[in-house]
């Protein structure tokens, strides 16, 4: 009973997290209701940003701020969790999680600051940025889904590797829906583009694997 107990005051961080993270979505939807509905359909819409030629979205919009923190706050939680998993000694805490938190955040914001400026570099920031919404906008999907899927885990006593296996699955989706909605883009561009997945994609996760493992 007491083990019980100390399990459940150790895991009630990732309760507080959980609150948190369904406030988020309450002023998500204060701010833009349409906005939010939109992100979290955005892995079931076929017909989800057709549109080329829409308006660039401001990065520092409140509503793109919130589901960008909601998103990244997420993925560390998955993140902590397959390292808890894979790792016997990894401590399964909320100062571990924060350290996770704290490397994904430095590796989103500094992927979006250089994606910014090469794209201002070269000319190119009216071609990539249906390139680059049609991506951000997947991931805030998953982010919705994944969020589903870990409160469950949590709850449902639902065994972990079915969640891996889901999250999986969704990402390896949202890569092919990505790849299907800018395939003009990434054929005209195939060079620009290999070079764009291994600079900013493949490499950075390589370098925050070898520093988290």
């Amino acid at each position: 009973m007491q083990a019980v107990e100390k399990i459940s005051l150790a895991n009630n961080w990732i309760t507080g997290i959980f609150l948190f993270l369904f406030l988020s979505i309450v002023l998500l939807k204060l701010l833009d209701s349409k906005r939010l509905k939109e992100s979290f359909f955005t892995f079931f819409n076929l017909s989800f940003l057709e549109d080329e030629d829409t308006e660039p979205t401001n990065f520092f919009d409140p509503f793109q701020i919130v589901i960008f923190f909601f998103s990244i706050v997420v993925l560390s939680l998955l993140t902590h969790k397959i390292i808890v998993f894979k790792i016997v000694n990894f401590q399964n805490t909320f100062s571990t999680f924060l350290q996770v938190f704290i490397a994904l955040l430095i590796y989103f914001l500094s992927k979006r600051i250089l994606e910014y400026f090469l794209s201002l570099l070269f000319l190119i920031k009216k071609g990539i940025h249906f390139f680059l919404t049609s991506k951000y906008n997947y991931l805030y999907s998953l982010s919705f889904l994944t969020y589903v899927a870990l409160i469950i885990n949590e709850y449902a006593a639902i065994n972990e590797l079915y969640i891996f296996y889901f999250t999986g699955f969704l990402f390896v989706t949202r890569f092919i829906f990505f790849a299907i909605r800018n395939k003009k883009l990434i054929f005209n561009k195939l060079f620009y583009f290999i070079l764009y997945i291994c600079t900013f994609e493949i490499a950075p996760l390589f370098v925050l694997s070898k520093l988290m493992f």
